[in-house]
């Protein structure tokens, strides 16, 4: 073993030679140990009324409270009164340090296990995070994990550090171990969940949702090139992190209360487009995005697309042919229309003969844009997941404020009544009803017939697990996971602030027991748990998640080489299945009749529907047919519905209004 290499003008280097488009952001960066003298500035006052909040949420708002006392043996309600009791016998003199305050109140929201209901760090820590200018990923050699450098933030560099070098050692301690250590710190709801933000956690630290690292310094021992052993010495260091384009989740709107985030997945998401790529960043803030078109692009090239740091489009060539290929890295959305829309555009512009959407690493964001994307996939009906709230007098004071107040959009009427009667009835859960509304996740229909198939690991949380749950429920195709599990987070997300909100309008209430919190401070709790539908009806997604259907361990080439077994599973997959096609040509013959046009493959029927009544039954002979429908004067839209052998695998809509 060699001597580390000294990093402190490794780091200075790297700072003075990050990419143009965040060179300004990135140059700010200082590191752990001066950014932590900024810190310490809660008085004991501040520290009670925080665990006073953190008591209310949990106790009278958290969905999950009791699956998480009976699947995981924990009481965290008794521990926040513990930690308050104890509170009122310290004083200003006597009060413990501010981080062991953090940390406690961090610990007790992590031990339910729930990403959806964290404790908020308060100022200097909201906005932060802490990082090394490296990231390391995980694969599989045989049956044995390993754990690879993937890639390095432009500008930082080292003798023999490059992508490609395996991690052996974290700060002396295998590393393995190390991020097993790492996973025990975080809540994901199942060990896979636990374990890819123990390996995520390496490298990166949102310090809004976890608490700073312990060491100041990171120790890697890794194996050169040469096949040697090195060791490298880097120094954690913080900045600013890119803004969510989410607005704020304390205001109240019809994007925040249909909200279901990781908010950790989220602002590490952030972090690394801050650290990784930074063409992103320029074309995000400058608002400069690549020129949009419909034509097709080369095998292998990335579609232009308006929301670059949400989608990249691209057809893929695997073992098996030929595909698309669609990564949805967020959710996180304030127009779900317009992101179907993008979706669309650009999922038609790819290889029709199978698609592959990747959503690993999605951590969720507005729920309407997860189940709103489903239709366009299938020619089934989409049935929206439903939610229930726990029955609770302060669930119940909310959910009558808003039972029909059209003024702000926020329509909780559907769960009223059933609150209202556990009074009587003892019922743990209100019934169950969706926060998508039914119409949307039918408005557009199927845009792509081809076969799909779905990739997801144990990142995937929220309106993603949402979105995962609603692709296996109407068999839309077969899911394909990286990990045995996604994330299994189901629900939708509420702050401490959004519901201090929701009790005050339109009119203050007297007696509310929310409470403004100290210097940025926040809490975030689950408020209505989601069912699956389907084969798996009534079924909660919290901590059972979607289980894939196929299991794909990463290779090493994988991780260094774009992925290239994984989209050759894919590919295996989509190969298999039978390729569908449907297309409609609709023109008016006069003033009261439809010339309508059907091209198919692989389809023996087409039933023809205009402004939804049955008008005629085609069968396509030669892959074609066409009818003239009369009689249908204002006629708006047609809809047809492909069938093989009785059952319907493609529908098309055309709007002709």
């Amino acid at each position: 073993m060699v001597t580390p290499t000294v990093d402190t003008e490794l780091t200075e280097q790297f700072l003075a030679n990050t990419p143009e488009p965040v060179r300004e952001h990135l140059s700010a960066s200082v590191d752990l140990h001066e950014f932590l003298q900024s810190a310490g500035t809660l008085a004991l006052d501040e520290r009670r009324l925080l665990v006073d909040q953190a008591l209310v949420l949990l106790d009278q708002n958290y969905v999950h409270l009791p699956l998480k006392v009976a699947m995981h043996a924990v009481n965290p309600v008794q521990r926040l009164r513990l930690l308050r009791a104890r509170l009122e016998r310290q004083t200003a003199e006597t009060m413990e340090p501010e981080t062991r305050f953090h940390a406690e109140m961090s610990e007790i929201f992590h031990s339910v296990r729930d990403l959806h209901t964290n404790y908020l760090l308060p100022a200097p820590f909201a906005g932060k995070v802490a990082y090394l200018p490296f990231q390391v990923e995980e694969y599989f050699e045989g049956e044995e994990r390993r754990y690879v450098v993937s890639r390095l933030v432009q500008g930082f560099s080292a003798p023999g550090f490059v992508p490609g070098v395996d991690i052996t050692y974290w700060n002396g301690i295998p590393i393995s171990r190390a991020v097993d250590i790492n996973a025990a710190r975080f809540a994901g709801s199942n060990a896979a969940a636990r374990r890819t933000r123990g390996v995520e956690s390496l490298t990166i630290r949102p310090l809004r949702i976890h608490l700073p690292p312990d060491e100041q310094w990171v120790t890697a021992g890794y194996v050169d090139g040469d096949g040697e052993e090195q060791e490298l010495r880097v120094t954690w260091l913080v900045a600013d992190n890119l803004p969510s384009f989410v607005p704020d989740p304390d205001d109240v709107s019809e994007t925040t209360v249909s909200l279901g985030l990781d908010l950790g997945a989220e602002e590490a998401s952030l972090a690394r487009k801050l650290l990784y790529a930074p063409h992103v960043v320029e074309q995000e803030t400058t608002g400069e995005m690549p020129q949009v078109t419909r034509a097709r692009v080369a095998e292998g090239a990335d579609l232009p697309t308006s929301m670059p740091g949400v989608f990249r489009a691209r057809s893929v060539s695997t073992s098996s042919g030929t595909f698309g290929q669609i990564r949805i890295f967020t959710f996180s959305v304030n127009d779900p229309a317009a992101f179907v829309a993008e979706f669309v555009r650009l999922v038609r512009q790819l290889p029709q003969n199978g698609l592959i959407v990747d959503v690993r690493g999605n951590g969720g964001g507005h729920i309407f844009a997860s189940e709103f994307t489903l239709q366009t996939l299938t020619p089934r009906h989409i049935t929206p997941e439903p939610v229930q709230f726990i029955n609770t007098p302060l669930n119940l004071r909310i959910v009558r404020k808003h039972k029909d107040n059209p003024t702000n959009q926020i329509d909780l009427g559907p769960w009223y009544r059933s609150i209202e009667q556990a009074i009587e009835t003892g019922a743990a859960f209100s019934h169950a009803f969706p926060i998508t509304p039914e119409e949307g996740a039918n408005a557009i229909g199927q845009a792509y017939s081809g076969p799909v198939v779905l990739v997801t690991d144990a990142r995937c949380y929220s309106a993603t697990d949402i979105f995962a749950a609603g692709f296996k429920d109407h068999a839309i195709g077969p899911v394909l996971g990286v990990d045995e599990n996604t994330g299994a987070g189901g629900a939708n997300v509420w702050t401490q602030g959004l519901l201090k909100q929701l009790l005050e309008i339109p009119s203050p209430d007297a007696d509310t027991p929310y409470k403004a919190l100290p210097k940025g401070a926040n809490m975030r709790v689950s408020i209505r748990r989601t069912l699956r539908v389907g084969a798996e009806g009534g079924t909660p997604v919290e901590d059972l998640g979607v289980v894939p259907d196929e299991r794909h361990f990463m290779t090493r080439a994988d991780v260094l080489e774009g992925n290239v077994d994984l989209l050759n599973r894919a590919g295996e997959l989509l190969a298999a299945l039978p390729v569908r096609s449907l297309d409609v040509t609709v023109s008016r013959s006069g003033t009261d009749d439809l010339d309508i046009e059907v091209v198919a493959g692989n389809v023996d029927r087409v039933d023809i529907y205009v402004d939804a009544r049955p008008r005629a039954s085609l069968d396509p002979q030669g892959g074609s047919a066409s009818v003239t429908v009369t009689g249908v004067p204002g006629a708006t839209g047609v809809k047809a519905q492909g069938f093989a052998e009785g059952e319907l695998v493609a529908a098309r809509s055309v709007d002709i209004g």
